[in-house]
């Protein structure tokens, strides 16, 4: 199958600012990489920005998809999503080349609120709140938002946690905090 310009220049960034960070990588490089050339990049994205800004959307997706996965199969079982999400956050932080949370990372790169990638980075922390929100609502908890708000907090320390732990320490780690949390089990 054939891949789109478009599509070589984000996957080449993809590689390039998640290894080496979003500042430290030039334009430049990732045209390299892709194989183009300057004018074809400027085709596509108006801006470095534009670039970060897809290379995160790509990211939020992928997180996305495994958070809506994880809810599918588990059919209401809050444990069960936990327990999913656990292996997938172990299978991601504990990866070789983690380099940590490419939202957080991208939110100490872009410190002011109001940039492009700050917004996303906050729109997709808000959706995996509101996701979280959604499993436990069933669990009937006081606030079912503080607790969304918690289990992101978990999930932020499990992809710190990628850097130092091993895949099944963190898997352990994130399910019993989330099951102390919600009393899931």
């Amino acid at each position: 199958m054939k891949t789109s310009m478009r599509d070589a220049l984000v996957t080449a960034a993809t590689e390039l600012f998640y290894a080496e960070g979003l500042r430290a990588v030039s334009v430049d490089k990732v045209i390299e990489r892709a194989g183009t050339t300057k004018v074809t990049f400027y085709r596509h994205f108006k801006s470095k920005e534009d670039l970060v800004v897809a290379y995160l959307e790509v990211r939020a997706q992928q997180e996305r998809d495994g958070i809506t996965q994880a809810m599918e199969a588990a059919d209401g079982d809050a444990d069960r999503v936990f327990q999913l999400i656990a292996a997938q956050l172990g299978e991601f932080a504990c990866f070789q080349g983690f380099r940590g949370c490419p939202f957080i990372n991208a939110a100490a790169e872009y410190p002011d609120p109001e940039t492009p990638v700050r917004r996303l980075v906050d729109t997709h922390r808000a959706w995996c709140k509101d996701a979280f929100r959604t499993i436990v609502a069933p669990l009937g908890p006081g606030d079912a938002q503080a607790v969304a708000d918690d289990l992101m907090l978990i999930r932020d320390g499990a992809m710190v946690a990628g850097y130092l732990d091993r895949t099944e320490a963190l898997e352990q780690s994130f399910l019993r905090s989330a099951r102390a949390l919600t009393g899931s089990r």
